[in-house]
């Protein structure tokens, strides 16, 4: 295939990817006091047509004859400056909101125009009040999931039905809405959830799309989150690119201008996806065991290079775990794992064999670059035959470290990070 024709703008759009990203804010996501503390972006998208980036995420701003349609209002701390950045183009009333999905980071900021005297509509898919009392559900297992403090009022995670500001309006599959005389169409599609909207204004030919374009490989496999849907986000990236947009404003990350580099980006997202979720479901009907499934896939080089999906938020491999999990259940096929001994116990038993967790440790850390999955194994395997090792603690830190420094997708380094937690945990143990 030959490259595109405007490789170096891919490449400059992608690398922004994660926004105005604040390292405090994202571990206070539901805090309406933890802002990005840094300016907003605002950009003339299209005319009358805004992109704003409060933090970490965008949030698209239409300007019509009867006031403001804003798609996603952010975090909860980043509604004070996305309400001055709105204020700073236009005065006219907020007349209706539409959140794309109900994530922490797209759907908590609103509260800032609310308490300014903003009467909005809010709008959105019948299924995001369900993920709002999923989150309330699960709120201790989100606020550690995802690394989580405390904020001002002690709070990890929205966990009260007052935490939200719920829609007024949903919708199941399409819903048109006429402002100022001018049609957007909302349009569901799952992807990263199975409440997604993206909104498509034709007079303007611009969309905005939520987390469905994000400016890297999608997050359709994340290791400690529900189900993911890589080919029904595959289906919304075709329906997308069928409409010829000229501008997208992602969930994340730069504009998206021109039609031929929106056409090739949505065109060869969607061939990405396919191919994983072709090669999981051939391994499964094949009889593979998930391991070996994930173990023989490769991506196809002009997929793998592609500016706009590299794998630096989840991988491919973890996306084909997703879809092996949605189709083949949670079982690794393994008749040894259906019914297992404790880990701890299976731990101890190889170290016993090895000789101790010094030996173990010892040699993890012999192959720590030359077969760093394996030294993770062996590492583990000390640390969990022995929590108390000083020795197995170190040596299960170190080695899991270096292979998160040299990982380049964000969920893979921050869950090869979870074994600083268990050392913690281990050592807080025993004092």
């Amino acid at each position: 295939m030959n490259a595109p024709a405007f490789p170096e703008n891919q490449q400059k759009t992608a690398e922004s990817a994660f926004g105005l990203f604040s390292a405090g804010q994202a571990r206070h996501i539901f805090s309406r006091a933890h802002g990005s503390g840094l300016e907003p972006v605002v950009v003339e998208a299209a005319p009358r047509t805004f992109y704003i980036q409060p933090g970490m995420v965008n949030v698209a701003l239409f300007e019509t004859a009867e006031g403001l349609l804003l798609v996603d209002c952010g975090c909860a701390g980043d509604g004070p400056a996305l309400l001055a950045a709105v204020r700073s183009v236009s005065d006219a009333p907020l007349h209706t909101v539409v959140y794309t999905h109900g994530h922490s980071d797209h759907a908590f900021g609103l509260w800032a125009f609310l308490e300014a005297g903003e009467r909005p509509r809010v709008v959105a898919h019948e299924n995001v009040p369900a993920h709002f009392r999923r989150y309330m559900k699960t709120a201790g297992l989100n606020a550690r999931v995802n690394g989580q403090l405390p904020g001002p009022d002690g709070k990890t995670w929205a966990s009260e039905e007052s935490d939200f500001v719920w829609p007024d309006e949903t919708y199941r599959d399409r819903l048109t809405l006429t402002l100022g005389g001018e049609r957007f169409e909302l349009v569901h599609g799952k992807g990263e959830t199975d409440d997604a909207t993206w909104v498509w204004a034709p007079d303007r030919r611009v969309l905005a799309a939520g987390d469905l374009v994000t400016g890297y490989l999608p997050n359709a496999g994340n290791p400690r989150k529900v189900q993911r849907y890589a080919e029904e986000w595959a289906d919304a990236a075709d329906a997308m690119a069928a409409l010829r947009p000229e501008v997208i404003i992602p969930g994340h990350g730069d504009l998206v201008r021109g039609a031929a580099a929106i056409q090739d980006e949505l065109g060869a997202m969607a061939r990405y996806l396919r191919h994983i979720v072709a090669h999981a479901l051939d391994g499964l009907n094949a009889g593979r065991t998930p391991d070996a499934i994930v173990e023989s896939l490769r991506i196809p080089d002009d997929l793998a290079r592609h500016p706009r999906l590299r794998a630096i938020y989840d991988r491919p491999e973890f996306i084909c775990r997703n879809v092996v999990r949605r189709y083949g259940g949670w079982w690794n096929g393994h008749p040894a794992d259906l019914l297992p001994a404790p880990a701890a116990a299976r731990a101890a038993e190889i170290a016993r064999l090895a000789g101790g967790t010094a030996v173990l440790a010892a040699r993890a850390r012999e192959l720590q670059d030359t077969d760093p999955p394996l030294a993770c194994h062996l590492a583990e395997w000390a640390f969990l035959a022995d929590r108390s090792d000083p020795v197995a603690q170190e040596c299960y830190v170190d080695v899991l470290e270096r292979r998160a420094a040299a990982e380049p997708s964000l969920m893979a380094q921050v869950n090869f990070r979870v074994s600083r937690q268990w050392v913690a945990e281990a050592r807080r143990e025993g004092r």
